[in-house]
């Protein structure tokens, strides 16, 4: 409304007085002629100047109206819009990819240049798996033929048919790793433009395609560089099949202990269901009369948000996801970082050995020896330069969430955190950075860098979770988080030594 009549009135002054006016008597008109002032003779110029600072007015009064609205605070409601990138941050490993904040800057530091790149990816956003998709099918189809009346905002859900699949690549995540092929290019293409990533894959379908799809972004990105050498596409794809007695550092199951107990150390996520779970229970079924959810339909009905988000192309936000407050997100967030601590991290008395291949791996990469291993690694694959060449600037391989867990403990990425209590939501920042959503979102990605830096007569070693720097430990870390390559290697201790590998045939 301001706007639109300042418009009105800048172009009446510069477009002439629209109104009419009676004329003056005679000798009244006379007696006011009188010869020109120097504001009838700059009457033009006056008008212009006027439109000019109107104009001006106009757009700094619009710029911090819209900057005001952009930077209000969330109120706590998921369907307020200021909550939305909240609540979609805050569904564990549901969540996709983002840049998570760092306090060290991301970017390579001055004077230094990267000589090495390494990535380890998770598959971008899937259906669920099959044995949660039928879970969350029955949910729905019972609450379909129990309920008769649906509270508020619960509407929705007796016209909602469930057509989720089961195990695939979303079409919004395989555009997912499509850009992050993109953004792999763009940050090292002092290095992409004139050499090849070597490619590894772990063999489930949805992992296989993710490596496709992150490929073809990479290829993309490269044909639009003039200056770019000659790219030979599609990318050959090394695939390590995930079958039981297989050696695979991607996605390892060669440790039977590790397998027998896995479930074993829960009891801190079954504490915290215990306390943000029945509130929310009793909500649901009271808007859902006869549906009688448990407390883990509870939770299936709250992976519905994620899951019904990325099986929209653009990502839309589920109406699901309006069901529960932007808190309860964050307490489901927790709920799902307490499953990978206890389950597959810092927290289980075995997780981190599962990692101890493919950090060997990545020390071979490093310092350009023969894989030292005998854990998780496939000696045959990793002792042929066709399999496992030496010597190259890029790698890029392509895993699962639980596996990168693992393999995020063995580099002793999270030591610095404390054990994760189940009496209370410890959040990222409290945790040094651990939380499901800030590591192993959907698409998530850790770099590996190399740098030589002038001055410096050894290179250096930085690493990078979804854009976070995460300070290196025990090997003298600088201001800029990063380590000297020998000293990262000695730093590396657990994994060079095998681990507790002895104790999976225990």
């Amino acid at each position: 409304m301001v706007f639109s009549y300042l418009r009105r009135r800048a172009l009446a002054l510069t477009a002439g007085d629209p109104y009419k006016y009676i004329p003056l008597h005679e000798d009244t008109r006379a007696r006011q002629q009188r010869p020109d002032s120097w504001f009838n003779r700059h009457i033009v110029a006056i008008r212009l100047a006027l439109v000019v600072v109107l104009s001006i007015t106009i757009t700094f009064f619009s710029l911090g109206f819209m900057q005001s609205i952009a930077t209000q605070p969330c109120s706590g409601v998921s369907r307020d819009r200021h909550c939305r990138k909240e609540v979609a941050r805050s569904w564990g490993q549901y969540s996709s990819s983002f840049s998570v904040p760092s306090e060290i800057s991301p970017s390579v530091p001055d004077g230094c240049e990267v000589t090495f790149a390494q990535l380890l990816a998770r598959h971008g956003a899937r259906d669920p798996t099959e044995h949660k998709s039928l879970a969350y099918g029955a949910v729905i189809d019972r609450i379909h033929s129990s309920v008769t009346q649906y509270g508020k905002d619960f509407e929705f859900i007796k016209d909602y048919k469930y057509t989720l699949g089961a195990d695939q690549l979303t079409p919004f995540g395989e555009q997912q790793m499509v850009d992050s092929g993109i953004n792999f290019y763009k940050r090292y293409q002092h290095l992409t433009s004139i050499n090849l990533p070597f490619l590894r894959s772990s063999g489930q379908e949805r992992v296989v395609e993710s490596a496709k799809r992150w490929a073809q972004g990479f290829h993309e990105a490269r044909l639009g560089e003039k200056h770019s050498a000659p790219d030979t596409y599609p990318y050959n794809i090394l695939i390590i099949p995930e079958e039981d007695g297989f050696n695979n550092s991607l996605s390892p199951n060669l440790c039977p202990a590790f397998e027998d107990s896995r479930h074993d150390n829960n009891d801190e996520q079954e504490n915290w269901v215990n306390r943000f779970v029945p509130p929310i229970m009793e909500r649901l079924n009271k808007n859902l009369p006869g549906a009688n959810l448990s407390d883990q339909e509870t939770i299936h009905m709250m992976d519905l948000c994620p899951f019904n988000t990325v099986a929209n192309d653009k990502g839309k936000i589920s109406e699901f996801c309006y069901l529960f407050t932007v808190g309860e997100w964050h307490d489901y967030d927790y709920y799902q970082s307490l499953g990978k601590w206890y389950g597959y991290g810092n927290g289980s008395p075995l997780g981190p050995t599962q990692g101890v291949g493919f950090v060997n791996e990545l020390l071979a990469r490093l310092t350009g020896k023969p894989v030292a291993d005998h854990t998780t690694t496939n000696s045959t694959l990793d002792g042929s330069p066709a399999t496992f060449p030496l010597g190259r600037p890029l790698y890029a391989d392509f895993s699962h969430d639980n596996d990168m867990v693992d393999i995020f403990a063995a580099l002793g990425l999270h030591n610095l955190t404390d054990s994760l209590p189940g009496d209370r939501r410890m959040d990222a920042h409290e945790a040094k950075g651990f939380s499901a959503s800030w590591v192993v979102p959907f698409a998530a990605r850790l770099y590996v860098e190399k740098m030589s830096c002038g001055g410096s007569d050894e290179e250096f070693v930085r690493i990078l979770v979804n854009d976070r720097v995460i300070p290196l430990q025990n090997c003298g870390v600088d201001d800029f988080g990063r380590c000297a390559l020998s000293k990262f290697v000695k730093s590396q201790s657990f994994a060079r030594n095998g681990g507790r590998w002895n104790e999976c045939f225990v």
